[in-house]
């Protein structure tokens, strides 16, 4: 199984109590920066074996990491701070790990995005996540004027109306790519990714609990 392990982003005392287990119990940790995650684990007293996993690197790494892990491996995933993947190194590999059916399970902590909503008095019950801003002006503002086919929805829903959210978005939007995540980090928790036809068959073949958390595709393909 691949962990995905949030990691404070800057007090050491927000790490989670199951994400010092995980780190504890896997066979090793990919970090982004070895340096200082080797910090936080001195800090923890947690004597891991450390694997650079960064963005230079990722390419060459992941056919490794994907054999590891169908050898049974348990690994988890770190970056420097915060989330992995969310603007961090890791999207391809849990990409790969979906593509060859691989268990990709989150260990949720800090995220500077979520931390600095958190405490705005803004209105941001609706909000949209650009990631790293680009250095030039000019492809600023396109992004900006592009920011809604640029970006995923996220979403929530309950089990009562997922069915029909879904197939609203198929009629708006057409057949695209959908993330749905049901449980997180609970018992039962259910990662399901397919084009939204094939959700939607899947999920009205079976009764649901639970809440939804939804990831629809900017991309039509």
């Amino acid at each position: 199984m691949l962990y995905i392990v949030a990691t404070p982003i800057g007090n050491l005392e927000d790490i989670t109590l199951r994400a010092l287990r995980i780190l504890g119990e896997v066979d090793f940790i990919l970090a982004e920066d070895t340096r200082k995650t080797a910090i936080l684990l001195k800090h923890f007293g947690i004597k891991k074996r450390l694997e650079s996993f960064y963005e230079h690197n990722e390419k060459r790494k992941i056919p490794w990491i994907i054999e590891e892990l169908k050898k049974g491996r348990n690994i988890a995933l770190v970056s420097s701070a915060g989330t992995p993947t969310i603007s961090d190194p890791g999207y391809k590999l849990v990409r790969e790990c979906r593509k060859n059916c691989l268990i990709v399970t989150a260990t949720p902590g800090p995220c500077s995005v979520i931390n600095a909503l958190s405490v705005t008095a803004l209105p941001h019950d609706k909000f949209v996540f650009l990631g790293y801003f680009p250095r030039k002006a000019g492809e600023r503002k396109k992004l900006l004027e592009k920011a809604k086919e640029l970006t995923a929805i996220a979403f929530l829903e309950s089990p009562f109306r997922i069915i029909k959210s879904l197939k609203d978005i198929n009629q708006v939007l057409g057949n695209r790519r959908v993330m749905i995540a049901r449980e997180m980090t609970k018992k039962f928790e259910e990662i399901f990714e397919a084009d939204l036809e094939e959700a939607i068959r899947h999920f009205e073949k079976k009764k649901t609990k639970g809440e939804f958390t939804v990831i629809v595709s900017s991309q039509k393909d």
